[in-house]
């Protein structure tokens, strides 16, 4: 389409007029508005100007009114508004002329849109151009059409559409089709009486109308089954013999591209045999040979050529090709992976994504190619191949795919190190058949890349560590070598400690060699420096300093001869500037000074940790979470949740929007779960500066009898200010039952004559505000209960965490229940009673049910 300023100077005049009046010149007006050095002077040049234009258009002089409309259109595409004209475009349009029809519809197109009331008054002037015996009128009138047409309009001119799809003139028959394409998105009702027209039109030979009509086609099917249905009947012949003189066509000029006849014509081609083929076993057999033909013989070399085979390789993959022609088609993306073109590769590993679904034992033939891509310098096609790689792995190939992704990692850039990690770890823990590849693989990604290995891994890995008891050995040596060479790796320093913590005698005493394994000399002074050099290197990071605190503790009791090493290497953080360090510094003091007879049961190593639930509740809170950020229901599932002795901290943060996070990775109270969390006594803004916040002549481990067990209901910030300890005076044979949950009366939270709810509730004494709900729902009635969802609200001082049900169908008459986690903590405890609101919606037969009611009979001080 020619540019306004080349329309205006093609008709008007070049009569010198005075600055601003309505007869300046569409390049005079433009020389003064980029001659404007503010925004203030370039809106005073158009005011002037539209003023101008005003006083022409009331004063009703025809001679000027196509230039002022060529300088309204650069107005309007300035900003500024020009509504005040539109009737102008009208009146060009009617009159008879053909330069003033052109300018006046350049202006409807620009100006209006299909919005406009004024268009209404259009229809009529369309109506008497379509049928205008100049064909370039007609053009003028199919082209402002199209870009502008209404349900309205398509409805009132569809019929003279159809008959200029008929006629002789071949620009006005590929206009027309153009025009038809907005009119069945417009009112798809009209598209059969397009159906005919467009199947006639792919007889023609002019590749202009040959477009425009498969265009055509493409849009009929998209609206209408029927119009679908038809084509493929009438239709597949057509598209293929285009196809093949196209591809066989001698040297043509007008259509030439690099060599390649006419790729823009093969490529629309190809989309509609994809749309006619796609679930139609009998229109792709049709194709079959054709598109094999396209792939073979179109080159390659050249940009116009890769076009056309990617699309023909897409049109081969979405319609029902025979197996060898798909291979064919994925070994054409492996060569696209071969190419210098970034887009190029790029786009052959997007269709290879796709084409695994398809055809995987194909894709697999080019594995070599697609791990060169993952080293590409493209951090683009990085990332896709990376994503490609972790869909091609098995079996039988996800040791030689992990150990190439592992050697890449030491090299790769840090920008490109988490991904890769994140995919490596994903890979093994999915595919590993046996624990000892598992551990060394992970050994491996935590040495090289340990700062971007996530708290969820580290917590999977230490689940099976603590059930391969005869790998326990091998594990804390190897941990301890890559301990001593990649001890900057955050994620090692905190595994390798833990390991340490709990398995150290294995370290010094080479117990549970492997065949093959060298043994190494490790001393237990070696054991205690390797987690001082580790505590001093992190200090700044509260979670594997306050993880470094508990292993140093633990050696103590393993190692007696270390004993008073350790304890000047903890006091040390008594006045440690992390309020969480200096806590556990006080309290690990004050047990190796002052409680010898218990320490070896309190420091016992960790029980075996369940692999089977924590694997199922991990994969539980996934699913939570995904389902939580598609559906964003009313209170989102919390994560799964570690034991407190795990690593020496939490799992996932529980503190939810307005409410402050304990830490930066949520770390809990300390291995005996005594004292209270630094963040319920303090603001964040005190852990900047060194806080006595229990002094040494308070020991939290005061005087209690030889006989007294610690109960879990007992309140640490009550003791503290009462100057008590917990374990004074307990001998190694005394219970220590403050590990265990606090376990309280069940509750019946809600009862009607059709549904029962019944609250289990246990209390955790590290964290006494928060408390563990087991909810179990009965049907009491006759009929199942179907798509069950239960809801929960509490006031803002409580926060909520609800866990995925154990179901959504709840049996008849009680026969079964579907269970559900819930977790409240009560921020304002001993002031105000837990509350809760609850509701339940289900079906009955197909019938939505709705019941609801209020928790108020929790046991006092929760």
């Amino acid at each position: 389409m020619d540019t306004v300023e080349k329309i205006v100077e093609d008709f008007a005049s070049d009569i010198a007029m005075s600055s601003f009046s309505s007869g300046t010149r569409l390049r005079d007006m433009i020389r003064a508005i980029r001659a404007c050095k503010t925004a203030a002077e370039e809106r005073a040049v158009v005011r002037r100007e539209c003023a101008a234009i005003r006083t022409a258009i009331s004063e009703n002089e025809p001679a000027l009114r196509h230039r002022n409309m060529a300088k309204l259109m650069f107005i309007h595409m300035l900003g500024y508004p020009t509504h005040f004209a539109h009737m102008e475009c009208l009146k060009l349009i009617a009159a008879a002329g053909y330069p003033e029809k052109r300018v006046g519809y350049l202006g409807l197109m620009l100006l209006l849109d299909e919005r406009q009331e004024v268009l209404m008054l259009v229809t009529n002037s369309l109506k008497q151009d379509l049928n205008h015996p100049n064909q370039f009128i007609v053009g003028l009138a199919l082209c402002a059409l199209g870009n502008i047409c209404s349900a309205e309009m398509a409805r009132d001119l569809s019929p003279e559409v159809e008959r200029l799809m008929r006629s002789r003139e071949v620009n006005t028959k590929k206009k027309a089709a153009l025009c038809s394409i907005r009119i069945v998105r417009k009112v798809p009702d009209l598209a059969e009486n397009f159906m005919a027209l467009a199947a006639s039109l792919l007889k023609e030979k002019h590749h202009g109308v040959l477009i425009s009509a498969i265009q055509l086609c493409t849009e009929l099917c998209k609206a209408s089954k029927d119009a679908l249905e038809y084509l493929r009947k009438n239709c597949i012949e057509g598209l293929v013999r285009i196809l093949r003189d196209v591809s066989n066509s001698s040297y043509a000029p007008e259509y030439d591209v690099s060599g390649i006849a006419d790729p823009f014509l093969h490529i629309r081609v190809l989309k509609l045999m994809r749309i006619l083929g796609q679930g139609d076993a009998d229109c792709s057999e049709y194709m079959n040979d054709i598109l094999a033909q396209v792939a073979t013989k179109t080159d390659s070399n050249k940009n116009a050529g890769n076009a056309i085979l990617y699309e023909c390789v897409q049109t081969i993959m979405g319609i029902e090709a025979t197996s060898g022609l798909r291979v064919l088609a994925i070994n054409i993306l492996g060569r696209f992976l071969s190419n210098r073109d970034n887009n190029i590769r790029y786009v052959a590993l997007n269709m290879l994504m796709r084409a695994i679904a398809v055809d995987a034992l194909a894709v697999q033939r080019h594995r070599t190619t697609i791990l060169e891509c993952v080293k590409d310098a493209d951090a683009s096609i990085r990332k896709r191949a990376l994503e490609l790689v972790f869909l091609l792995v098995n079996d039988t190939n996800v040791k030689p795919l992990t150990k190439e992704l592992i050697d890449y990692l030491s090299i790769a850039d840090p920008d490109f190190k988490g991904d890769l990690t994140s995919k490596i770890c994903s890979i093994v823990e999915k595919f590993s058949q046996e624990k000892l590849w598992y551990l060394d693989q992970m050994f491996k990604v935590l040495s090289l890349a340990g700062n971007h290995v996530k708290d969820d891994v580290c917590h999977a890995l230490i689940v099976v560590l603590s059930n391969a008891s005869e790998l326990q050995g091998y594990s804390v040596r190897s941990l301890y070598k890559a301990l001593q060479a990649y001890g900057k790796q955050g994620s090692l320093v905190r595994v390798a400690v833990w390991c340490i913590g709990e398995y150290g005698e294995m370290l010094v005493n080479n117990v549970g060699m492997l065949d093959g394994e060298e043994k190494i000399t490790v001393t237990e002074s070696d054991a205690v420096d390797a987690v001082e050099i580790a505590l001093n290197r992190h200090s700044a990071d509260a979670t594997t300093g306050a993880m470094c605190l508990v292993a140093l503790l633990k050696l103590s009791s393993r190692f007696p001869s270390t004993s008073e090493r350790v304890k000047q290497i903890v006091a040390r953080n008594k006045e440690n500037a992390v309020l969480e360090l200096q806590q556990r510094s006080i309290e690990f003091s004050s047990i190796i000074q002052r409680h010898q007879s218990i320490r070896s049961s309190l420091l016992e190593r960790m029980p075996v940790l369940d692999e089977a639930s924590y694997l199922v509740k991990r994969a539980t809170a996934t699913q939570a979470t995904i389902s939580a950020n598609k559906h964003a229901p009313t209170v989102a599932p919390g994560g799964l949740k570690l034991p407190n002795d795990l690593l020496g901290i939490g799992g996932v943060s529980t503190s939810t929007a307005g409410v402050p996070s304990t830490a930066s990775t949520d770390i809990l109270m300390d291995l005996l779960s005594i004292g209270s969390s630094p963040l319920q006594n303090g603001t964040p803004g005190q852990e900047s500066k060194p806080v006595h916040a229990v002094p040494e002549a308070i020991d939290l481990l005061g005087s209690l009898s030889s006989t007294t067990s610690v109960s879990a209901e007992t309140k640490p910030t009550r003791l503290v200010s009462q100057g008590m300890d917990l374990l004074d005076g307990l001998s190694s044979s005394t219970s220590v039952s403050g590990l265990e949950k606090t376990v309280h009366p069940s509750i019946t939270a809600f009862q009607s004559t059709t549904l029962k709810i019944t609250f289990d509730l246990k209390r955790q004494p590290g964290n006494p505000r928060e408390t563990t709900i087991h909810a179990t729902f009965t049907n009491l009635t006759s009929s199942t209960y179907t798509d069950f969802i239960f809801q929960a609200a509490v006031p803002k001082f409580i926060q909520l965490k609800l866990d995925p049900a154990s179901g959504n169908t709840v049996p008849a008459n009680g026969n079964g229940s579907v269970t559900q986690g819930l977790s409240v903590t009560n921020n304002q405890q001993g002031q105000k009673p837990l509350a809760m609101r609850i509701r339940m919606s289900y079906k009955v037969n197909g019938e939505d049910r709705l019941e609801q009611g209020q928790v108020s009979n929790f046991p006092s001080g929760l």
